[in-house]
């Protein structure tokens, strides 16, 4: 037995002390070694770590044989205790706040804390710039603020921040966000009370249609969780192309038993570039949208001026799904009008008018009190024949009341049908196709 094993045997070994000796071992003795595919790598390299540790019986208290194997190729291969929550149905956003400091958001609004912490400022930054190399991102002294995404887990969204515009004894604060992690569908949202099946039918068939529709509501408000569920429930046959910033965090290609492909999706992600001529922005990958047959086209989330481009191609005819920050459905306008000034100085009655053409139907959402989130309405913009506009409210969840029960808020209320869709509205859906009888869900 070599000095370092006997050192081990002798005394309470420290996770970190037995991962060092096992890092060290099989750099220096498989650092070459080459396997056919993933599966086989990983069985190898666990087969190497069993057999160290069984070699020189290293132990660690707290961890049985297999845990302990497991925990050291979580720390080799994958990203340490991060790895169970990256891949969880029921984590929505892992919150590193510090070193020693990780938040972790449940999908059932609950945060916890957890249990296991990094074991150094380091070792923190050292697990999170692992995550955003799987996307090509540097996290260092000159790069100190980082967007990125995890490869192979497309919609798992990254940003990290790192010294000097953080503390060097932080290590690292970093915001991992998992989009809709179980694939909510519209059953889901009926069972969690987002909405009611009345609500979400319309919704999906106004999509269906060609009606341009934004997604409104706060950070975590469950906006693109939302829009995946609905676009989930496109047609195969239809097109969907769709824009994201940075980071691609809608994943909706399908596949057979057989793993073939069964609808007709593009996704495109937008180029960051020190070089203007080599950057690609949405609204460069809206333009070209335009010219690439799409039946749907989903702007991940108006930020900036691709705004005006998503206006323009919502009111070229093409159906346009997309997010925006605002506080209510008749804010959203005013916020869309601001991000389209950044584009061209125009008259905010002008940009007025062009945004509640291209999207005459705003559906506000809310993380609530209790954590449950709620469509809190769906208004319609009513365009006529005079220019004048009209904001009417088709549905809206009224709040009764407020109670707290075993320490843990609980919202009371009922979602209530306000007005119909108007004529102009039902005038349109019928010339795009769709039949009388279905135009009549939308009436009271």
């Amino acid at each position: 037995m070599n000095k370092a094993a006997l050192f081990f045997h002798t005394k309470n070994n420290t996770f970190e002390e037995v991962l060092k000796d096992v890092q060290e071992y099989i750099s220096s003795k498989y650092s070459s070694f080459v396997v056919d595919n993933k599966e086989a790598q990983v069985r190898q390299l666990k087969m190497y770590i069993s057999k160290y540790l069984m070699d020189y019986q290293l132990s660690v208290e707290g961890y049985t044989t297999q845990e302990l194997i497991e925990k050291i190729y979580q720390e080799m291969s994958e990203f340490s205790f991060l790895t169970p929550y990256l891949f969880s149905q029921n984590v929505e956003e892992i919150n590193i706040n510090s070193w020693e400091d990780i938040k972790i958001n449940l999908s059932n609004g609950e945060e916890i804390t957890s249990k296991e912490r990094f074991s150094s400022p380091t070792h923190a930054l050292d697990v999170v710039r692992r995550l955003l190399q799987t996307s090509g991102m540097i996290l260092d002294y000159a790069n100190p603020i980082v967007r990125g995404h995890l490869v192979g887990a497309g919609n798992v969204r990254i940003t990290a921040f790192a010294p000097p515009v953080i503390d060097k004894d932080i290590g690292v604060v970093a915001s991992i966000r998992i989009i809709n992690p179980k694939k909510l569908g519209p059953k889901d949202f009926i069972e969690k009370g987002t909405a009611t099946k009345e609500i979400l039918d319309n919704i999906q068939s106004m999509v269906r249609y060609g009606i341009s529709i934004c997604i409104a509501g706060a950070t975590n408000s469950g906006k693109t969780t939302l829009l995946d569920g609905i676009l989930s429930t496109i047609p195969d046959d239809r097109r969907i192309y769709t824009i994201e910033n940075n980071v691609r965090e809608f994943s909706l290609i399908k596949r057979d038993e057989r793993g073939n492909i069964i609808n007709n999706v593009v996704h495109t992600v937008t180029k960051d570039s020190e070089n203007p001529k080599e950057m690609i922005n949405q609204e460069t990958l809206l333009e070209y949208a335009l010219t690439s047959n799409p039946d749907i086209i989903v702007v991940g989330e108006m930020k900036s001026a691709e705004a005006f481009a998503a206006q323009e191609a919502a009111r070229t005819g093409h159906g346009v799904l997309t997010t925006i920050h605002a506080n209510s459905c008749e804010a959203t306008y005013g916020r869309m009008v601001t991000l389209c000034k950044l584009k061209y100085d125009m008259k905010d009655e002008t940009l007025y008018n062009l945004v509640t053409e291209a999207f005459p139907i705003v559906v506000f959402t809310r993380q609530l009190e209790d954590k449950s989130r709620k469509i809190m309405e769906i208004t319609e913009c009513e365009i006529f024949p005079t220019g004048e506009r009209h904001i009417r409210t088709l549905y809206k969840f009224n709040v009764a009341d407020v109670l707290e029960i075993e320490g843990k808020k609980k919202i009371i209320g009922e979602f209530q049908k306000i007005k119909n869709i108007s004529k102009g509205l039902q005038k349109r859906l019928l010339e795009n196709g769709m039949p009388k009888n279905m135009i009549q869900n939308f009436l009271i």
